[in-house]
């Protein structure tokens, strides 16, 4: 499903976006936080682009400026994830990107709730998910350091 916001455009990937996702997700500055830093095969980006569904590349009426999706984290349902070309940082994309996302899961798909994790370093997006009003609720011990789990409300307590 193609998802709009004000200054974006979420198109479902394809398998033709292979070469796209691997130069994007390879990138070292991209992939410091993303996939715990491993530089992706492009045997395991086909994986990605066939187990992931809910998978985005963000475009900004230019270029492709990211990638957003929704996957599973652990038993404990769909998680948030998303990476953005260097060039478009510090624009807000993550957080418009990101929010079309939530509240598709949240009303289309009808998920009670969507989780995030986040690399406790990551305080750019620590910052996202809190603008999306993601509360924490659980430290735990990822493969390179400390990660904070976050989720949406739920609706009766916030959905503005």
């Amino acid at each position: 499903m193609l998802l709009r916001t004000k200054r974006l455009t979420l198109r479902p990937v394809t398998p033709d976006d292979h070469a796209t996702l691997l130069a994007h997700w390879t990138s070292p500055q991209v992939r410091a936080f993303l996939f715990d830093g491993e530089v992706l095969s492009p045997e395991a980006v086909t994986q990605v682009i066939e187990e992931t569904p809910h998978l985005w590349l963000v475009h900004d009426g230019e270029a492709v400026a990211g990638t957003v999706a929704l996957r599973p984290l652990e038993d404990l349902g769909l998680e948030v994830v998303y990476s953005l070309e260097p060039g478009a940082w510090g624009r807000g994309y993550a957080t418009e990107a990101a929010r079309a996302v939530v509240e598709h899961a949240l009303t289309t798909l009808g998920l009670p709730e969507v989780l995030a994790e986040v690399d406790e370093g990551n305080l750019a997006s620590i910052r996202v998910v809190e603008r999306l009003g993601m509360r924490p609720f659980e430290r735990v011990e990822g493969l390179l350091g400390p990660m904070v789990r976050f989720r949406t409300l739920p609706i009766n307590e916030e959905r503005a």
